[in-house]
């Protein structure tokens, strides 16, 4: 491979302004350790000046030290009337004790004078008093030129200036920032390779690197043409989000770069663990992550029946363009009302592989999932419930608890202010039976904690369960309230996601059917 790409990966400071997520110190030291196995290089953890809590996690991270990344700390360029030693910010970031330190300057002409409210001589002093006081403590240093790509625009004179000033004070990296997000691939490569080429005549050792945001939709190309201009640094975070529309998705870019391009961003043999790494950064930071992400999304890899399925199964990657184990994702095929014998038994195959396609047991499967079809059920979205029908049909299912009582009480009414709604659950493991109960917000939700509970006391793994999607679908709009219903749900332990189905006139059973189908499901893969 190519020289190899340095991966910055600003999920705990940039994934934290997205909307919805605060991470606690243990969120964030889970984080920090899965994108260290994965490999990356930088991770960026906070900013000491703004939260006693990131202060309080590089304390903590320093209890365990990391094997690949080192722990930056991010701040400002001192504050102008400022003596760079006696500003607070800066003191902070080096009170934080990390070998790398970020720091963002202005080099848009435009926000200096409107909002710094400084004059543009005096900015750049600010950006070459404080790279060179933190080259000076020993520090190694990322320069992130903030708007550099508008300010460039704007003023190409002044926004040269700025990362010079940088580059003259000693810094090691020029991370050139599409703050807003608006750029084209094209601005980003034409202007990265232009800095690049006027920086490196006089500073041959700076590296050039690349932030960009998604708010046009473009960050991972502008990321991926940045590097095709020289960018030896990539910022981004590892699932996409961050405030607004997010940052570059580094799982795409390092997908891209290093499967496509041979550019090598993190150890070759670490590639495969970039979908589960994704999905469990994604879980800790409680975001539901986008089925079609690219590489590592649940679909990224889904076919369902038609010429697609139909050519994947004559030959394998007709229709992908990688892999999807290359990057430890894997291929999924679902199925339509309209799919075939062969589509079925292809399916089967996946976790039966010794199943006979003209076998009687192979036939009896087809009818069954026809029939359940022709009632209501759908299995294209409830791959699990599938598994565990095959497996007790070729009677290699062993039940491990038997549901005795199942009873849901409702006291409300619509003008009520207090709405208690109480499930009773009994289960019987072999000879033992637990009956429990719990209150919850309306029956499905108190359902699911009382069967959760009373099981728990078996299977302690069940604890880490817990629903993430729940959709209902009217079966037949004619019959109003009495209609048909169908229950998919979602399930995950932290680590996989799985979904199950159930259908009935009634809702609660329904649903029922759908969280034992959960359990059962997760017991039959321990």
């Amino acid at each position: 491979m190519r020289e190899q790409v340095k991966i910055y990966d600003s999920t705990l400071r940039d994934g934290a302004q997205s909307e919805g997520i605060a991470y606690s110190i243990q969120d964030k030291l889970r984080i920090a350790t899965a994108l260290d196995e994965l490999g990356i290089s930088y991770i960026e953890a906070g900013n000491p000046g703004a939260s006693p809590k990131d202060m309080e996690f590089f304390k903590k991270i320093k209890e365990k030290p990391l094997k690949n990344a080192q722990i930056v700390a991010f701040g400002s360029t001192r504050r102008k009337d400022y003596e760079v030693d006696k500003d607070p910010g800066i003191k902070t970031l080096l009170e934080a004790d990390t070998q790398c330190v970020a720091i963002f300057g202005k080099t848009w002409d435009i926000h200096v004078r409107n909002i710094l409210k400084a004059d543009p001589g005096e900015n750049l002093e600010m950006i070459y008093d404080t790279v060179k006081f933190l080259k000076e403590s020993g520090r190694e240093v990322v320069f992130d030129a903030e708007h550099f790509f508008d300010g460039y625009k704007s003023n190409r004179e002044y926004a040269i200036k700025a990362v010079e000033k940088a580059a003259e004070a000693g810094t090691d990296v020029i991370c050139l920032c599409d703050t807003n997000g608006g750029s084209f691939p094209d601005e980003i490569y034409n202007t990265t390779k232009e800095v690049k080429n006027y920086i490196h005549n006089i500073f041959p050792d700076t590296v050039i690197g690349i932030h960009a945001h998604d708010d046009g939709g473009m960050a991972v190309a502008n990321s991926v043409n940045a590097v095709f201009a020289g960018a030896g640094h990539v910022q981004g975070t590892m699932a996409g989000f961050g405030e607004r529309c997010g940052n570059a998705n580094l799982s795409t870019v390092i997908a891209n770069l290093q499967i496509k391009r041979n550019i090598e961003c993190i150890e070759p043999e670490n590639i495969k663990k970039l979908t589960v790494t994704v999905r469990q950064i994604a879980e800790i930071s409680n975001i539901k992550l986008n089925r079609g992400m690219p590489y590592v999304g649940k679909t990224a890899f889904t076919h369902k029946a038609g010429m697609h399925v139909d050519g994947m199964l004559k030959m394998d990657g007709a229709f992908e363009h990688v892999n999807p184990e290359s990057v430890g994702n894997s291929r999924r095929i679902v199925m339509s009302e309209a799919a075939g014998r062969s589509l079925v038994i292809e399916k089967i195959r996946r976790f039966l592989p010794e199943i006979n396609k003209d076998s009687q047991e192979a036939a009896n499967i087809v009818n069954k999932i026809k029939e359940l079809e022709y009632q209501g059920y759908a299995f294209e979205g409830a791959e699990s419930s599938f598994e565990l029908i095959v497996m007790k049909l070729m009677g290699k299912f062993e039940a491990k608890f038997e549901i005795e009582k199942m009873n849901i009480i409702s006291e409300q009414t619509l003008a009520a202010k207090h709405k208690a709604t109480e499930a009773i659950v009994k289960v019987k493991v072999g000879e033992k039976s637990e009956i429990t109960a719990a209150e919850g917000d309306g029956p499905v939700n108190a359902l699911d904690k009382a069967l959760r509970k009373a099981l728990e006391a078996f299977f302690p793994e069940i604890g880490k369960m817990r629903l993430v999607d729940y959709k209902v679908r009217v079966l037949d709009s004619s019959a109003g309230t009495g209609a048909k219903v169908r229950v998919i749900i979602e399930t995950t332990d932290g680590t996989d996601y799985w979904t199950t189905v159930g259908v009935s006139n009634d809702v609660i059973k329904a649903s029922g059917q759908a969280l034992i189908d959960s359990i059962e499901y997760k017991l039959l893969k321990i």
